[in-house]
């Protein structure tokens, strides 16, 4: 692929084990090398009198592609359609196929295999996160004169407490350290999991009505002779499907229960986006701040990749026209809900330039005129000129997944989706004719299949082991027998 997987800003680093070789994965050549040097090095050339922007960056939790009104839904989301018609619309944003991948590139810039979170997602028992030798968002922007907080849920690591929010750069953290509670109790099987910074809470109420009130407040309050970073990551509408009662009888007329909850779980998130906006415009903020707003991945269609909680089986996300949902490197997977917004500097309309959620980093990195060469060499990629103004994306290529079972990469529009492990399996789209991935035309591109195949070779011999799978060993093979009482068998064998 491109230089885009290694960025020129970041070249005076040396590289770390993680590095993709460049002979096995970048063969584009000199002229695609300068033209990716240039998309990092022309990017929003903030004047020294101007003031950083502030930053208000909302995350979904397993929303549908087509859960929003602005993509034809009929669950009403008001909030975030008004801010998607009056900024851009990113119709090709891809993230990660699970939460605490994507989540990991977000704050690092930088694709999950190079740290060992490609794979799944940090169970509740898990004892790893993401590495503290990566230099986080938040970091770079506190870094920068910023106030940085975490309203939400964390999901990157709750094992140790240097894991944790508020050691990682976040000045105020409110919220979820794991992946999943249930909104009412703020619990994970059965133990509370709620935090105002390093502290445990005991609080009642819906959890992303928390949040929106948290972040409103938090922007209420906020000195602005320094501009305020917020990562807004609600937890809906994830599974457990709850929500207030008001909320739910606003979709009495959704026959099926669950669809009728996740309706409900999006509008509770929705008139959360729109408490804060006010809060923003009230605070005379709003014309000054960026607003982001993205799902963690494609909404869940297979029951395997819905949590730990029970669900039915006829799961309530739409994903639109694109193939399955959450867990798989399919369009359906990972191609979601996204939009940028800033009053007078984004231009509204569509983006189909391909985007990815490590770009994030570098992009707000420019727009908050801070630093990056702290980090690790990054994947993102400076995309500002593409979301504000619509021109031409400098990423042409981009890694869905790589882990030891398989995974996809895409080059243009040729996308490979490759299952190593038996019976294995081999699949070639060409997403400009067919976005829905609906005709595997690998048979008849065996060069197609054998270059992308080269590319993600290279790149499996460079990642990380999987910290899911070494946490699966470790407790597989280092836990203590678990022994039956002998008490159970009520002497059946006349023992």
């Amino acid at each position: 692929m491109t230089n885009e997987l290694r960025p020129v800003a970041n070249s005076s680093q040396p590289e770390d084990k993680s590095t993709i070789g460049r002979r096995g994965f970048l063969s584009s050549g000199a002229s695609l090398v300068a033209a990716a040097m240039m998309s990092r090095l022309v990017g929003p050339a903030r004047a020294a009198n101007q003031a950083a922007p502030n930053i208000i960056y909302i995350v979904a939790d397993d929303l549908g592609w087509k859960d929003v009104g602005f993509h034809g839904s009929d669950i009403k989301t008001p909030n975030i359609d008004k801010l998607a018609a009056e900024g851009a619309r990113l119709e090709q944003f891809y993230a990660q196929p699970m939460c605490t991948p994507t989540r990991a590139a977000l704050m690092t810039g930088r694709y999950p295999l190079r740290y060992g979170l490609q794979s799944g997602v940090i169970p509740s028992a898990g004892g790893y996160g993401l590495s503290t030798e990566e230099y986080l968002l938040p970091q770079m922007l506190k870094d920068a004169g910023y106030e940085t907080a975490l309203v939400g849920k964390w999901h990157l690591g709750h094992g140790k407490t240097d894991y944790w929010p508020r050691q990682r750069g976040f000045d105020h953290f409110y919220g979820a350290l794991v992946g999943e509670i249930d909104h009412f109790k703020h619990a994970s099987h059965g133990v509370r999991d709620w935090y105002r910074n390093n502290k445990p809470l005991k609080e009642k109420g819906f959890d992303n009505t928390l949040f929106g009130q948290e972040a409103a407040r938090l922007v209420s309050n906020h000195d602005t002779k320094k501009p305020l970073f917020i990562y807004l990551a609600f937890t809906a509408p994830h599974s457990p499907f709850q929500a207030p009662e008001e909320y739910i009888k606003r979709y009495a007329h959704i026959e099926d229960e669950q669809r009728r909850l996740y309706s409900a779980m999006v509008s509770v998130m929705d008139d959360e986006v729109g408490r804060v906006v006010a809060a923003l415009e009230k605070k005379g903020m709003r014309e000054n701040t960026v607003i982001v707003f993205q799902s963690d991945n494609g909404g869940v269609r297979s029951a395997m990749f819905a949590g730990e909680s029970k669900v039915g089986n006829n799961l309530p996300a739409d994903n639109g026209p694109y193939r399955d949902g959450k867990g798989t490197v399919y369009e359906g997977g990972t191609r979601v809900c996204g939009l940028i917004n800033w009053p007078g500097h984004i231009k509204a309309g569509e983006v189909n330039g391909m985007l990815h959620v490590v770009d994030m980093y570098p992009t707000i990195a420019g727009l908050a005129g801070a630093k990056t060469d702290k980090s690790k060499p990054l994947d993102g990629m400076n995309v500002w000129e593409t979301v504000s103004a619509g021109k031409e994306s400098p990423r042409k290529e981009m890694v869905y997944n790589v882990d030891p079972t398989g995974g996809a990469v895409r080059e243009g529009d040729m996308k490979l989706v490759w299952i190593a492990g038996l019976p294995g399996s081999i699949e070639l789209f060409d997403l400009s004719k067919d976005p829905g991935e609906k005709n595997n035309i690998a048979a008849a591109n065996p060069h197609v299949v054998k270059k992308l195949q080269e590319k993600m070779v290279a790149l499996s011999k460079e990642m990380n082991p999987p910290l899911l799978m070494m946490e699966a060993i470790k407790l597989t093979f280092g836990s203590p027998p678990v022994v039956a009482d002998p008490a159970t068998m009520f002497n059946q064998l006349g023992d």
